[in-house]
């Protein structure tokens, strides 16, 4: 029998990627289900350079429940992290379906994977998107949830239902809800980093992206928000401090601690920052000046959000450590570290 081992869907993905490193780090054995709709086999390389660790891969889509027959069945998991999910705001409103179908079908087929082989733990990645439009600021985990503005915010909210449902029938599961605010940044020796198919929907990339010259200018979608500034307010957390924070989660289900088989965290900074503050963050720590245009507001985005992040903390020992500057200089010096890589294959 194997032991030791952590599941990790969507685990060739960012967020995926990072905690893969993290869980390494910290003495476990992720082994990756991912069917790279949105990332490349080549992160495995990336895991593997900084940890020194290449975890085991099955390219499976679990929408496809028999295909987690593929995964030995001798390989005994202490839990699971489901990451695996579509996640664009803008893309889910335009075609709501297929977030539907996809979101929430494999999320059905891996809670009927943990019954089936019998993993206690599972750590779910959810979103600060099922707040809505939230009533009061900062958000904790107490903050009545609104309709969602989009159809992926809607799949966030539904999932957490779902797993809540299942745990009542199914009380040897225990389950944590990580709802992040904005995941962003890269890995501190820029050997890994978000790496989006086509138009990044995320700020960082699509900034990036700008200053190497891939896009013409950023977008800065709506300058008439009623903030500061008049652009949207997020609350940015760095993706190594989040992929810290599914560690924590994880050994905080193991001690068996939490009085019922089900808990949610907020997992942000506590502060909230406007798109043109990211901008001028982003030029403090590069030295480089932006070309960016306001245009239209994005169908499904809300003016403003940010975390109180003090459950987190009291509860799981987990407090960010890196602010918006670390966030801005990290995401820069991936993108640059990948492009030479690149460059250097090219020639």
């Amino acid at each position: 029998m194997k032991t030791g081992y952590i599941l990790v869907s969507g685990g060739s993905g960012y967020i995926g990627s990072h905690t893969c490193i993290e869980l390494i780090e910290n003495g476990y054995q992720p082994v990756i289900v991912d069917n790279l709709s949105n990332s490349d086999s080549q992160s495995l390389d990336r895991i593997e350079d900084i940890s020194g660790y290449r975890p085991t891969f099955y390219k499976i889509d679990l929408c496809d429940r028999k295909a987690l027959d593929r995964i030995p069945k001798d390989i005994i998991f202490d839990g699971l992290i489901h990451f695996a999910a579509f996640k664009s705001v803008n893309e889910s409103v335009a075609n709501p379906l297929m977030y539907y179908h996809n979101n929430l079908e494999s999320l059905i087929n891996v809670l009927h994977f943990c019954t089936e082989r019998k993993i206690p733990h599972l750590v779910f990645s959810s979103s600060c998107t099922v707040y809505g439009d939230a009533t009061e600021l900062p958000v904790t985990e107490e903050t009545p949830l609104q309709k969602p503005s989009s159809p992926y915010g809607n799949t966030k909210q539904i999932s957490e239902s779902i797993i809540t449902d299942y745990l009542k029938v199914h009380p040897e599961l225990s389950s944590i809800s990580l709802r992040y605010f904005n995941p962003a940044g890269a890995h501190p020796s820029a050997k890994n980093g978000e790496l989006p198919q086509g138009i990044p929907n995320n700020l960082l990339p699509y900034l990036t992206q700008t200053a190497v010259g891939l896009r013409k200018e950023l977008q800065v979608f709506g300058g008439d928000y009623n903030t500061k500034d008049g652009t949207a307010i997020r609350d940015y957390i760095h993706v190594s401090d989040l992929a810290e924070a599914h560690v924590k989660a994880f050994e905080y289900l193991m001690i068996d601690r939490m009085g019922s088989n089900y808990e949610l965290f907020n997992l942000g900074s506590g502060h909230g920052y406007t798109v043109l503050e990211v901008i001028q963050s982003y030029e403090k720590v590069s030295g480089q000046k932006l070309p960016y245009k306001i245009v239209d507001r994005r169908p499904g985005d809300i003016e403003k959000i940010w975390a109180s992040a003090e459950k987190a903390e009291k509860i799981l020992g987990f407090k960010p450590k890196r602010g918006i500057d670390e966030i801005t200089r990290t995401a820069w010096e991936w993108e640059k570290h990948f492009r030479k890589n690149i460059e250097k294959s090219i020639s």
